[in-house]
């Protein structure tokens, strides 16, 4: 997702920094955005002088330092609430500018509890982009109690006219509006796969031609991530208290077991190359 924001944002023009955790994310993230600007320039999407422009406009760089003299700043850090806490810790220390906003892409962590680990909580807002970045062209933007009509404002006049993408406004709520639709349908197939009611194959393909959805449940959720989307219903769960959000325990065992979806290779379906 980072990798992705970060591409739309410099494609658009922007000056763009990227900080990762390490050196080996640093680089992985910078590979991400190439091999993207690759396959859209080969694609005819993108023109190779386009390509070369937004290469330009990133600095990839290894401290949050770097990231002092920013006046708009997009967090995509793994969906742990903690560890996201401790990035809005780090920005509020580092980022000079009075007026900069600090947007989330949180999937369904409530934007409150990010904001009131800063000292300006009315600059705080989620901007929640969805996957593949560079073409869907949804943002979520959610405002806490506390974020001001000017961030607001300055959120969507830069996700509208500067990225070109489509806004829907969501309150603070778990899950937002995408999320807290999609998750329960996502668990609903796992508790269908998990009782052995139907296979995979079938879930998926009752959804894609019955229903005409570009992509069956349980590969989306492969697409997503089993960890993320784990991490979101235990969010709305936690919310809501409805047994319904709760992950079902296969989808518990196989996030144990590394069995991520896509990213790891295997999910619900295998990815591995032969």
């Amino acid at each position: 997702m980072g990798s992705g924001i970060a591409e739309v944002c410099a494609k658009a023009g922007a000056d763009v920094v990227v900080v990762e955790r390490d050196a080996d994310a640093l680089k992985a993230g910078r590979d991400r955005v190439e091999r993207s600007l690759s396959r859209a320039v080969g694609s005819g999407k993108l023109s190779e002088s386009d390509a070369e422009a937004a290469r330009a406009s990133l600095t990839f760089a290894g401290s949050f330092d770097d990231l002092a003299d920013r006046t708009f700043v997009v967090e995509a850090v793994l969906e742990d609430e903690r560890a996201k806490e401790e990035v809005f810790r780090k920005l509020d220390e580092v980022v000079v500018s009075g007026d900069a906003v600090l947007a989330t892409n949180t999937s369904s962590i409530p934007i409150i509890k990010l904001a009131m680990t800063t000292k300006r909580p009315e600059q705080v807002i989620g901007m929640h982009f969805f996957n593949p970045v560079p073409v869907l062209k949804l943002v979520e933007v959610i405002s806490s109690l506390l974020t001001s009509p000017e961030t607001v404002a300055k959120v969507r006049g830069f996700a509208t006219d500067k990225l070109g993408k489509q806004v829907i406004m969501s309150p603070d709520r778990a899950g937002f509006v995408v999320n807290a639709l999609l998750i329960p349908y996502l668990l609903s197939a796992i508790r269908m796969l998990e009782s052995g009611f139907a296979s995979a194959e079938d879930i998926d393909t009752g959804m894609v031609i019955g229903c005409a959805h570009p992509l069956g449940p349980l590969a989306l959720t492969d697409l997503i991530g089993l960890d993320t989307t784990q991490a979101v219903a235990e969010s709305l769960y936690e919310e809501f208290k409805e047994p319904h959000l709760a992950p079902p325990p296969l989808l518990s065992r196989m996030t144990q077991a590394g069995l991520l979806g896509r990213k790891s290779g295997q999910g619900f379906y295998s990815y591995k190359s032969t």
